[in-house]
């Protein structure tokens, strides 16, 4: 009942305690799916997922999660609806809130995701912004727990260029007290405001949160390493430019020898093979990857049942 109605926007705004709590009912989805025990807790809700930005995961993840629950998920791309076309974003929401249980947008300017929210009179979570991408951090949480049994007191790498994963995994780890360090070249950190409000949470559970030029430094002895592509959605025009730069960034066999021998790999995907990871990396023995993947529809899942239940 606590979370009934909630919108998730970003994970800032709930408490540790919340975020765990979301773990938890996704751990006992996945238990329930993978047992063949029916959780059709959403009978006759409708989702409307929102999408100007493509995606493969974020879809499916949504669409199926919300038929195993027992719901309905409705695809509105750029060309279906008016949004910010010719209508307002106050209009839209308020027009869908009426028609719909639950929004997801996954769009560029995270103030539209905001603006959702703030005028639906239904839960909105954000699929994907520029600034955040919170469901991602929930799966790798939720990975990282089943693979090291634990949040509290690890050490995540992130290497490469500090978008809305990173700004998302900094505001996780400092939920969870989780220690995170990112590796990034000058021009391509984290945004100062971020690292600022995430420390801030950070003081209160004890996480660390550090940022480096210094690759190897980034992932000396770390549990986990996380990386993504180094030209992001909008920005392919920049990408040989990225690309010459990031090249000391790439998650490679050497670089990854720093780790814990015990480390796991993580990446939001899609990957580009080659440039941010090697082969070797993504395809080998401390990758998790695609159950990283497959844990966007359990972290999902929950965050729908609880919002929309």
């Amino acid at each position: 009942m606590a979370f009934r109605g909630r919108s998730f926007v970003s994970m800032h705004d709930w408490t540790s305690e919340d975020i765990l709590t979301i773990l938890r009912v996704a751990s006992r989805l996945k238990d329930e799916q993978r047992s063949g025990v029916p959780h059709r807790v959403l009978q006759g809700k409708t989702l409307a997922m929102i999408f100007q930005k493509t995606s493969t995961r974020t879809r499916v993840s949504f669409e199926v999660g919300m038929d195993q629950l027992g719901g309905h998920a409705l695809f509105l791309s750029s060309n279906d609806i008016q949004l910010k076309l010719g209508e307002t974003i106050h209009d839209t929401a308020k027009v869908l809130g009426r028609m719909v249980d639950g929004i997801m947008a996954r769009v560029y300017a995270h103030s539209d995701v905001e603006d959702l929210a703030r005028w639906a009179g239904v839960p909105v979570i954000n699929g994907l912004s520029d600034l955040l991408h919170p469901c991602q951090a929930l799966a790798d949480l939720l990975t990282i727990q089943e693979k090291k049994g634990r949040l509290a007191g690890l050490q995540l790498a992130y290497v490469g260029d500090s978008n809305n994963v990173t700004h998302s995994l900094l505001e996780a780890g400092a939920k969870v007290g989780m220690h995170v360090r990112v590796g990034s070249p000058a021009g391509y950190q984290p945004q100062p405001a971020m690292l600022e409000r995430t420390r801030a949470v950070a003081r209160r559970t004890g996480a660390r949160l550090e940022v480096t030029e210094d690759p190897h430094a980034a992932v000396a002895g770390a549990d986990v390493v996380y990386t993504d592509t180094w030209a992001s959605m909008g920005q392919e025009a920049e990408h040989e430019a990225r690309v010459r730069v990031m090249r000391p960034y790439q998650v490679n066999a050497r670089l990854l020898a720093d780790a814990d021998p015990d480390c796991i790999f993580l990446h939001c995907l899609p990957a580009h093979r080659g440039e941010e990871v090697t082969d070797e990396v993504l395809d080998g023995p401390h990758s998790v990857v695609f159950d990283e993947a497959e844990n966007r529809l359990h972290a999902q899942k929950a965050l729908l049942t609880l919002l929309l239940g």
